[in-house]
């Protein structure tokens, strides 16, 4: 069986395909910075401290464990803290793909790399594989110089761009659209939420099962993993508080601008995912699906 080793392990998506690829038989080599986030006794997984952005700490790991596929999901990806820390997103989106990159030629046969709708303008929404990257934002020209990198890869590489995770709470993860917005209106707080965006919300469970998909069926080139549903951020608040019985009126109505962020967002993405259904089997569940896992 294969062995695959996955940058950002710590992350929402690392744990989630630790456990996925463990269930499935695989050998995974997890890698991130600081200790181990994941409860894991399978002698079929092993950690290791690495900081991406340090070439010989990712080397050393290629180096001892020789894994078949390389999985680099580590990344910055916070649109405003790589707005006001630009060269902290450069070393981690960019050099940081590179010694992925780097490393995984020389130990591994195949790289699959984590990337992101802000790689698109916003203008016209409902992206294709092949449409026109043109980001607005630093994150997204960071992501996008990652791709570039990748495309000019001596081995196998798939690029995966995904748009709007969300998933269950880990203990110390971040909130995403359905746990904040669960949060606050638990507590009967008011909250703003723009609907001048769009984005096809994606469930972490299902991206990690494509990514899967790319291994199996040695899959290459670019793939857009997403949910099916075109959503406002709005209607996703809307969607939870109607699921959980909360109080709609606490939920305000705002455009973009009502906000004043470092980072601009583009106004709508949203992915075609006809490409991953047709070739991977990609069958994400809806949004509304997706409430009910995360939230019960």
């Amino acid at each position: 069986m294969k062995k695959i080793l996955i940058t950002g392990t710590n992350g929402m998506l690392g744990k989630v395909l630790v456990k996925q690829l463990l269930e499935k038989g695989f050998y995974v080599i997890g890698t991130s910075r600081g200790e181990c986030k994941i409860v894991c006794n399978s002698e079929k997984f092993k950690y290791y401290e690495v900081d991406i952005t340090d070439y010989f700490q990712l080397h050393d790991v290629l180096f001892d464990e020789r894994p078949e596929v390389v999985i680099h999901a580590a990344a910055m990806t916070q649109a405003d803290e790589c707005e006001l820390n630009k060269d902290k997103c450069w070393n981690v989106n960019q050099h940081g793909t590179v010694h992925a990159l780097v490393g995984a030629k020389m130990y591994s046969s195949f790289l699959i790399y984590v990337s992101t709708d802000f790689v698109f303008d916003g203008e016209k929404g409902m992206y294709k594989e092949e449409d026109e990257c043109r980001p607005v934002n630093w994150y997204g020209h960071c992501k996008l110089a990652g791709e570039s990198v990748i495309k000019d890869a001596e081995i196998p590489w798939s690029i995966v761009r995904t748009c709007l995770v969300y998933g269950e709470k880990t203990s110390g993860g971040r909130d995403n659209i359905i746990t904040w917005a669960d949060g606050k209106l638990s507590k009967h707080e008011k909250i703003k939420v723009v609907d001048d965006q769009v984005r096809t919300p994606t469930y972490i469970g299902d991206l990690a099962k494509g990514i899967i998909s790319i291994i199996e069926k040695k899959a290459t080139g670019i793939y857009h993993l997403s949910g099916k549903d075109v959503l406002t951020p709005y209607q996703m608040a809307k969607a939870v508080a109607k699921y959980k019985s909360y109080d709609e009126s606490l939920i305000e109505r705002v455009t973009a601008d009502t906000f004043t962020q470092p980072a601009k967002r583009p106004a709508k993405t949203g992915f075609v995912i006809d490409k991953a259904i047709n070739e991977l089997g990609y069958d994400p569940i809806s949004f509304a699906e997706g409430i009910k896992k995360v939230l019960g």
